[in-house]
């Protein structure tokens, strides 16, 4: 579905834009771009704004009109900020706008298009589209970079799409450290009691103090290689002693 989404940028200035809004586009998935009477194009600009999004530009398709650019679509959504005149259906929220592209794209292409720099789509180019959409933003300070336009609203897309049952999105999660046994934390407590003990820190026998120390790295739950950490630095504070064979064999797992 989301290779029914293009993105399609009107007259370009400055070629690092383009590169920029195809970096934008393919950390969301996309990777249509279609390009109408770019200043400059191919560019050496573009591609290094790209970044690892090189392939976004290369395949880029450049084009003379936006007609010819958005023939083939069932919906065009010209981004501006700017309201017109046009009675044409206009999306307040970016989202909204999503829901609706993702619903068209089911069965044919669907366009979002970005004007010049500074003066964004003509009322001509307007007519073109069948959709507007607007950022919401500082009424005081509205202005968007393209790039930065293209990316809060291929964001809204890719959402869009990533929370439909169907889209077989897999969710990126930390990759989990392996946690200690009950052996391993057992030694570490004694490790910290031994040194505790042996600094002076423990003064008052009936305090709570290591009672509420063992609580605390209880509930901090560190992984085994955190609690090696933790005894390295326990090694590295208590007075040097005979080795103890008891910790000879332990590791961090």
């Amino acid at each position: 579905m989301l290779s029914r989404l293009r993105i399609v940028l009107v007259q370009t200035f400055h070629p690092g834009n383009i590169g920029a809004a195809a970096r934008a586009m393919k950390t969301m998935g996309l990777a249509e771009l279609v390009l109408v009477n770019p200043r400059a194009f191919p560019d050496d600009e573009a591609t290094r704004l790209a970044a690892g999004a090189a392939d976004v530009v290369d395949n880029a398709r450049v084009v003379e009109s936006l007609d010819e650019a958005v023939a083939d679509c069932v919906q065009v959504i010209g981004a501006s900020a700017r309201l017109r005149s046009l009675p044409l259906p206009h999306f307040d929220e970016p989202d909204a706008m999503a829901q609706s592209a993702l619903h068209n794209a089911q069965s044919a292409p669907v366009a979002l298009v970005f004007g010049r720099e500074r003066s964004g789509l003509t009322t001509a180019e307007i007519r073109c589209c069948t959709h507007q959409v607007s950022i919401p933003a500082n009424p005081d300070y509205g202005i968007l970079n393209l790039s930065q336009a293209v990316q809060i609203l291929a964001y809204e897309l890719h959402r869009a799409w990533r929370t439909r049952e169907d889209s077989g999105f897999i969710y990126q999660t930390p990759t989990q450290a392996t946690p200690p046994t009950r052996e391993q934390f057992g030694h570490f407590q004694r490790h910290l009691h031994e040194v505790m003990e042996k600094s002076g820190f423990l003064t008052q026998p009936h305090a709570r103090t290591e009672e509420q120390l063992q609580a605390l790295f209880a509930r901090a739950e560190p992984s085994r290689r955190e609690l090696s950490l933790l005894r390295g630095l326990l090694s590295a504070l208590e007075p040097e002693s005979p080795d103890d064979p008891e910790r000879a064999n332990e590791g961090d797992g």
